[in-house]
């Protein structure tokens, strides 16, 4: 086909939908005046906006068929070579998740031939793009996935997953080789960890999932989420945090912007469950427990790891311990350790030895005198108060040097001009 036959065609697709679909006429003949421009930069990118809205702009053709996909073939498609190859893969990934709710489409064959047909092209497509296609094609499989209803032990279910952390594991050097030579990286990032998180929360474990969705929620802009995508990713985040092995970081998701919407909310007990643990407050932990214990019994992860999540508040509890201590009064005693995570002192042992074992702290105990001389304790994310404290700590650090460097100039001053 010719390019004035390719332009024909899309021009009068154009203008067909904007007289089929009055309400829609001005983003249709915007696009209309972009391509008769030549805009193409201009023209991908209200593209992909348009797409990006299906509760509004999604409709049908006259001949019945999803509307998004007719723009793709008609308009962008012929003219792909002139187009910003990762806006054109975010373009291709909007039209194929839309088929997903289109009747004839829902078994995803359609959808995924779109972003299979575009991968074709990899060369021209380049790294970003073809790793944003991939991303959003393995978040179609597993989409497809969960709204089947198929369990995940079926044999056609464990080749789907299989295959999806195939392509998980091969793309996360590639992501790594972005991270700093790309403008739009933050866009490819968030397809990635979009669909690693989504075939963690599949699959698990806790952890694992926590470490890709707490990625995720770094990258991606959050307010382009529904509400309900929101709350469920903050309390999917949220219970892996509480039941994670090895997530003793609780400040990184106290601090995330990601909480916010279970603000008000009959879950925002578990953001409670999170600041109690955050600071070390064991006590103020079990009132939150006890007071939503209705609704914690209707999460299945708190129940089946009740007791971890306890062991985790106590070992929290130690690391805060040691680290609201000045540098050089770190030597705890087992009996002041025992009040402070609430635990009987013939367990105190026990609960340093655990700290120590997972690397929490770095010091030795003296099981003869009884105390622990710690040495170091893990960095992780502090809140508002533990910054202000620190802040306190540095101050008082900086007027003793600054008294010890008075009292050196003052009695060495002869030996230092020497």
């Amino acid at each position: 086909m010719g390019s004035v036959d390719i332009t024909a065609v899309a021009l009068e697709h154009l203008e067909a939908m904007s007289t089929l679909h009055p309400d829609l006429s001005e983003p249709y003949q915007n696009l209309v005046g972009l391509y008769q421009r030549k805009l193409w930069h201009q023209l991908t990118s209200s593209t992909l906006e348009f797409v990006s809205n299906p509760s509004s702009t999604l409709r049908t053709t006259a001949e019945g068929t999803n509307s998004y996909l007719a723009l793709f073939d008609k308009v962008m498609l012929p003219i792909d070579k002139k187009l910003n190859q990762l806006t054109l893969a975010r373009i291709a990934s909007s039209v194929a998740f839309s088929l997903l709710d289109d009747p004839p489409y829902k078994d995803g064959v359609a959808a995924r031939a779109i972003l299979e047909n575009l991968l074709e092209k990899r060369a021209r497509l380049g790294p970003s793009a073809a790793l944003h296609a991939e991303s959003r094609l393995g978040l179609l499989g597993l989409t497809v996935l969960a709204r089947s209803g198929e369990a995940l032990t079926t044999d056609s279910s464990v080749k789907a997953l299989e295959a999806t952390k195939e392509c998980i594991d091969r793309n996360r050097s590639v992501l790594a080789e972005l991270a700093d030579t790309e403008s739009e990286a933050a866009v490819v990032h968030s397809a990635f960890y979009e669909t690693a998180m989504t075939y963690r929360k599949a699959v698990g474990p806790p952890e694992a999932y926590y470490r890709e969705a707490i990625q995720y929620v770094a990258y991606t802009s959050l307010k382009d989420l529904a509400e309900e995508e929101r709350r469920s990713l903050a309390t999917d985040l949220s219970l892996a945090a509480l039941t994670g092995e090895g997530v003793f970081n609780f400040g990184e998701v106290v601090t995330a912007q990601a909480l916010q919407c279970l603000e008000g909310t009959d879950l925002h007990y578990l953001v409670e469950l999170l600041a109690a643990g955050a600071r070390g407050d064991v006590l103020g932990f079990q009132r939150v427990a006890d007071a939503n214990a209705a609704a914690i019994q209707m999460q299945p992860s708190l129940v089946s790891r009740a007791e971890a999540v306890k062991e985790k508040i106590t070992l929290l509890a130690l690391v805060n311990m040691v680290f609201e201590r000045p540098s050089l009064e770190r030597t705890l005693s087992f009996e002041d350790i025992a009040d402070r995570v609430a635990v009987p002192l013939d367990q105190v042992e026990w609960v340093i030895m655990r700290a120590l074992s997972l690397k929490l702290i770095k010091g030795t105990m003296d099981q003869v005198e009884q105390t622990v001389d710690v040495t170091w304790v893990m960095p992780r994310v502090l809140d508002a108060k533990q910054m202000s404290e620190l802040a306190t700590r540095f101050g008082e650090w900086a007027v003793k040097v600054s008294k010890t460097k008075d009292y050196m100039q003052e009695h060495t001053g002869a030996l230092l001009n020497q």
